[in-house]
């Protein structure tokens, strides 16, 4: 962007020139006026009077800047070329907190980029006040129309987003605007389980594979850190540290469980560009919205910005149907709903199926087939038991108040968890299906004799 006759430069029209393309000079003079130059890894916006700039030695410039608190920073803008010059004063350094951690996952994607894995290490965010911002002579190249996601879009999105009416609707319709609308494909969403210490995938798009029910522990890669720290993250390079090999560690053998009892992650072998946004409301994080590619610099901040108007609506349509529409919202989708052909009976001569349950940490086995754990593996098994029993009508509301389930008191999740249950059998092509009804009510739909059994642990 270039400046405008008569219009002072902002911080905010200057953030494409911090993405790190081109990399920005930094001036300092000692005490007794000796001056230093120095390439500066970060430059991360704050606010429209405020940057933070990466500290990662303790060299020549940050004993002139602890000295004198003044530096002036040299900035490019990549699109157009146009050269700015910062005057800065120095605040303070911070050493932990979302900013750190921010420019802590940006230095990681530069660091591994560039194969100094070993020696780039942020000690802390140095936060200044800018006084001045002047441009610098020199030929710009002519302003071309800002890269990312347009206002009409994400608009666009959000009508889509206002229309749902039960969470399952609404997390496809999410998924599926973020790749159509926003063009930000693959990409899914996680949200916090009842303990507050683990993400799990509910919706994705984009992916060989939906990696729905993959786990993520606070804190960990990407998605774990924005969760944990309630702020967005964006990298352009690809970064070892952020990086989804496994999405936990296997610890099913140190229990006593069989070894195939995680979902795989269904995140890009080498992502090049990744971003992540929390989704929050009311000062806590429900979950994360991610998307990824396999470019370099792929998601610039008009793509952050935009993700983040969606997760924030996301979030408070999330907040609002648990609070008291999801059941007239399952109401309204049951009866929007095409009848579906009834399934045909299960065959006489058909073996049963064995399906195990190990308490440990309720996972469910469908034959030899990983099923699902935890909340969603107590709640089927529970479905299952009762089947048998002769009962094929269920409601959330006594689902909630099975003490066997021991569903915590706040914040439960428990439509979530149904519908990862619902998506796990329909992916597995299981012989049960969970059928909505009416309002807050199911079916659970069995084609194929099934043999119960609860393993020792």
């Amino acid at each position: 962007m270039t400046a405008e006759a008569g219009k002072p430069l902002t911080l905010q029209a200057l953030r494409g020139a911090m993405e790190g393309i081109v990399p920005a000079v930094m001036a300092t003079a000692s005490a007794d006026g000796v001056p230093n130059v120095a390439y500066l890894s970060q430059v991360e916006y704050v606010d429209d009077r405020h940057v933070a700039l990466s500290h990662q030695f303790f060299n020549t410039t940050r004993r002139n800047v602890l000295a004198t608190r003044r530096a002036t920073l040299l900035m490019v803008d990549p699109a157009t070329a146009m050269m700015v010059r910062l005057s800065v004063r120095y605040l303070r350094t911070e050493e932990n907190g979302a900013l750190f951690e921010r420019m802590k996952a940006r230095l990681a994607g530069i660091a591994s980029y560039s194969g100094m894995d070993g020696v780039f290490r942020l000690l802390g965010s140095d936060i200044y006040e800018v006084e001045a911002i002047e441009t610098v002579d020199g030929r710009q190249l002519p302003a071309t129309l800002p890269q990312g996601r347009s206002v009409s879009a994400v608009r666009e999105l959000s009508q889509r987003l206002s229309g749902c009416t039960d969470l399952a609707q609404l997390l496809d319709e999410a998924l599926s605007g973020i790749g159509s609308t926003l063009g930000l494909s693959p990409a899914m969403l996680l949200l916090m389980d009842e303990t507050g210490r683990r993400l799990y995938t509910v919706a994705s798009h984009g992916y060989a594979a939906s990696g729905i029910g993959s786990e993520i522990e606070l804190g960990q890669g990407l998605i774990g850190v924005a969760a944990r720290e309630g702020t967005p993250i964006r990298l352009g390079h690809f970064a070892s540290a952020y990086a989804y090999a496994r999405a936990l560690r296997d610890t099913a053998a140190d229990q006593g469980l069989p070894a195939a009892t995680e979902i795989p992650f269904p995140g890009l072998e080498q992502p090049r560009s990744q971003l992540a946004v929390p989704l929050r409301v009311a000062g806590r994080t429900l979950g994360v919205l991610f998307a990824e590619s396999a470019r370099d610099h792929h998601f610039s901040h008009h793509d952050e910005d935009a993700l983040a108007v969606v997760a924030a609506q996301l979030a408070g349509c999330i907040a609002a149907l648990h609070e008291g529409g999801f059941e007239a919202g399952e109401a309204a989708a049951v009866r929007n709903r095409t009848p579906q052909p009834a399934e045909p009976a299960a065959q006489a001569d058909t073996a049963p199926l064995l399906v195990r349950r190990f308490p440990a940490n309720d996972s469910v086995f469908l034959g030899e087939d990983y099923l699902i754990k935890g909340v969603a593996g107590a709640i089927f098994w529970k479905l299952l038991r009762d089947h048998q029993q002769g009962r094929t009508q269920f409601s959330n509301r006594e689902l909630r108040l099975d003490p066997t389930l021991r569903l915590p008191e706040v914040s439960d999740n428990l439509e979530a968890r149904l519908i990862l249950l619902q998506r796990r059998l329909e992916e597995r092509q299981a012989p049960v299906r969970i059928v909505k009804t009416g309002r807050g009510r199911f079916a659970l739909e069995v084609r194929r004799a099934l043999e119960l059994a609860e393993m020792p642990g």
